[in-house]
């Protein structure tokens, strides 16, 4: 029977590697630093606007295309509503990206094969640094297009245009090319001018995932309206604190937006998230106060684990990569979880060395550390 199920499923999702979200534990008192979630609840202003809007309005649709949302966030980046698409959280907008711009190869398994030498059809590739957002492959994969995963640097800066040249792996026209800045999970921030270069140099669409801009000194917003072939991604999750309902957007070039418009599945955002997002942005110096307190625990957690023999990357988002001392980075996961505290270990080649770390709350920052030193003392 085994068998037979099998053979009723494509072998390409038969064979595909699924995405690996973060551990949701159900261990009471765990310390979740592995997700990258805000420690902080969203404003009672939203708290207050979701709970009024839990009424009779439940039976009905919401709005199908986020409109009021869209208008708001016009005005926030000074666009036009025509120029956002809002989608189930950033990530529904990137698989959108993907069946919008790209075309499958039709090659049986040819979707995992790289572009080694710029022969592969450039129209069926899906572009990305790696290490990133490691959901881009399995996006590309489940489209049946071609990846073209192109390493970062040794301090996961990105090459330069003449590197990228040099090395003819990166490929100028292919169809979409992912960019997360700042960079998850090593959280370095590219500037301006290195993403500038990037886009103006590339043929195909260009998404510049932003999803912990807020946390960073500067952002690409301005070359979504500047390059009609880039994207920036935004979501209410990491910095809002709406993770729980899922609401991301786009802004962009027009023509790109009617055409993500157009393949977006019906009454796609729920009507409660496009009521808190809206909340979220009336109610906006009360979570830019978050920011600056999320920054300031991100650089005291930064230098306490310096202090402790930790080599800590700089950080531009709500998290930190850092290479432990001592054992191993996943043996500092399992011992770690012991003392009840929870972070993120990635198992591929470029950081099975490092630690992700969230930013949490500086109590939750204090007791990492009081776990770390734990460990520590007792290895002496």
């Amino acid at each position: 029977m085994k068998a037979k199920i099998s053979s009723l499923i494509r072998p390409l999702v038969r064979d595909l590697n699924p995405y690996v979200p973060g551990e949701q534990p159900k261990i009471k008192g765990l310390i979740k630093l592995n997700t990258n979630e805000n420690p902080y609840p969203p404003s009672p202003r939203v708290l207050n606007a979701i709970k009024a809007g839990v009424d009779a309005r439940l039976r009905l649709y919401p709005n199908p295309t986020a409109q009021a949302l869209r208008e708001r966030l016009a005005k926030l980046h000074r666009c036009k509503s025509e120029n956002i698409i809002i989608g189930n959280g950033s990530d529904e907008l990137l698989a959108l990206a993907v069946r919008c711009f790209v075309e499958p190869a039709n090659q049986g398994n040819a979707s995992r094969m790289p572009n080694p030498n710029g022969k592969t059809d450039a129209r069926t590739l899906v572009q990305y640094f790696t290490p990133s957002y490691s959901l881009y492959p399995v996006l590309a994969e489940t489209h049946g297009a071609r990846c073209n995963p192109v390493p970062l640097k040794s301090d996961f800066d990105f090459p330069s245009l003449s590197e990228l040249r040099r090395n003819r792996k990166w490929n100028f026209s292919a169809a979409l090319t992912f960019v997360t800045t700042p960079n998850a999970p090593s959280g370095r921030a590219y500037s301006l001018r290195q993403l500038d270069d990037l886009c103006r140099n590339q043929r195909g669409v260009v998404v510049l995932d932003e999803a912990y801009v807020d946390f960073a000194e500067k952002n690409a917003m301005r070359l979504a309206l500047a390059h009609p072939h880039v994207l920036v991604a935004r979501t209410f999750s990491k910095a809002y604190s709406l993770c729980f309902q899922r609401v991301g957007y786009f802004v962009g070039h027009a023509g790109l937006i009617g055409a993500l418009d157009k393949i977006r599945d019906s009454y796609n955002v729920n009507g409660l998230g496009q009521i808190a997002a809206l909340a979220t942005l009336e109610d906006l110096p009360f979570y830019h106060a978050n920011f600056k307190k999320i920054i300031a625990a991100r650089e005291k957690l930064s230098e306490d684990l310096r202090h402790l023999g930790f080599q800590v990357l700089p950080s531009q988002t709500n998290f930190i990569l850092a290479r432990p001392p001592k054992f191993s980075a996943e043996e500092w996961l399992h011992k770690l979880r012991e003392r009840k505290v929870l972070i993120r270990w990635f198992k591929y080649p470029e950081v099975r060395d490092y630690l992700r770390v969230t930013i949490g709350t500086p109590a939750e920052t204090g007791a990492l550390c009081k776990a770390v030193r734990q460990i520590l003392d007792k290895s002496r």
